[in-house]
């Protein structure tokens, strides 16, 4: 269960008011689709364009041909959004059908949005020039900027967007500060899903703090060699993002501390649990491909922790739902 369900209807007379500015931010989402898309569509067709010689990507040409193709839906998806997000019809849209896909696109783009610039920024102050690319072939340099630049804005519009939208139909429910609205508290369920997604959270933690710190328990022997800046500014953005995950979700569940403003709390418990969930799903699917190379496999922990992660973001996602409808209690 995700933040989707039981979100309020929108407040009698409540209208979207399509402004320039959203229809340019609308313009913007969608043009940033289009290198990502090109690239896949000329993969697919079966150019090399971007994929140096050696590069995994040719292992499995019938694979990644198949995965090409669903990320081109899934950005496909972000065109819809964009669509859905600045029309008149958009507002009869189920909230679930809306907040679900938002609620993926936000976990899919905000590691990239954060990570990327990071890893850039860290190979311009240490002189790495492995940064922000891999070791072995994988793509050109260029391909990453391109790519990667274009997901960056598509979380920038899309995100305001999504933000603007949610306040004219939504905004009623986060207005004000924890513990000044005669809501109930939060059933003994949320309580325990809420400390269940904590401890899980702690664990895949200190897992990923142990291999920030060097550690090579559970990395696969590719990984163990190929460690590089890269790697250490993931693994310390993961344990960033569960320390965030698990303190908003605590606050808004136990509704403390009081006077505390809801909106910048809640949208850390948006954005944080749904990185974690979101890309441990990724990466479970990830750790499914084929590969020839033992080297390369994915190890047994390292397959738990994804799927660890994928099960907290979905419990800590679960109690944000459950914060929203006991706040719609009260509005």
């Amino acid at each position: 269960m995700t933040p989707t369900a039981h979100l309020p209807a929108p407040p009698p007379g409540a209208t979207l008011r399509p402004s320039t500015a959203r229809r340019t931010l609308r313009a913007l989402a969608i043009a940033a689709c289009l290198p990502y898309v090109s690239l896949k569509v000329a993969w697919v067709a079966g150019s090399r364009i971007g994929i140096p010689a050696g590069s995994v990507l040719l292992e499995n040409p019938r694979t990644m041909a198949i995965a090409n193709s669903l990320t081109v839906l899934a950005d496909v998806l972000v065109v819809v959004l964009a669509l859905l997000l600045t029309q008149a019809w958009g507002r009869r849209v189920p909230a679930p059908l809306l907040v679900l896909p938002m609620w993926g696109a936000t976990g899919l783009l905000t590691p990239i949005m954060t990570g990327y610039p990071t890893q850039l920024l860290v190979a311009l102050f240490t002189g790495d020039d492995r940064a922000a690319a891999p070791a072995e072939p994988f793509l050109d340099p260029w391909v990453f900027v391109v790519v990667y630049g274009g997901f960056i804005l598509q979380g920038l519009t899309l995100g305001t967007l999504f933000a603007l939208y949610a306040r004219d139909r939504w905004g009623h429910v986060w207005r004000g500060r924890l513990g000044e609205r005669p809501a109930p508290g939060a059933a003994p369920w949320v309580r325990a899903t809420a400390l269940a997604g904590a401890v899980l959270a702690v664990g895949s933690a200190a897992l990923h703090l142990m291999w920030a710190s060097g550690a090579t328990t559970g990395l696969s022997a590719r990984q163990s060699a190929e460690r590089d800046a890269d790697f250490y500014v993931l693994e310390a953005q993961w344990v960033a993002f569960a320390a965030v995950a698990v303190a908003s979700v605590l606050i808004l569940v136990l509704d403390r501390p009081a006077r505390l403003r809801v909106r910048p709390v809640l949208a850390l418990a948006w954005i944080a649990p749904a990185s974690i969930g979101c890309w441990g799903a990724y990466m479970s699917l990830v750790a499914l491909l084929p590969t020839s190379d033992p080297a390369k496999r994915v190890t047994t922990l390292m397959q738990l922790s994804y799927a660890g992660d994928m099960i907290i973001g979905l419990l800590l996602g679960a109690c944000v739902a459950a914060f929203l409808r006991r706040r719609s209690a009260g509005a």
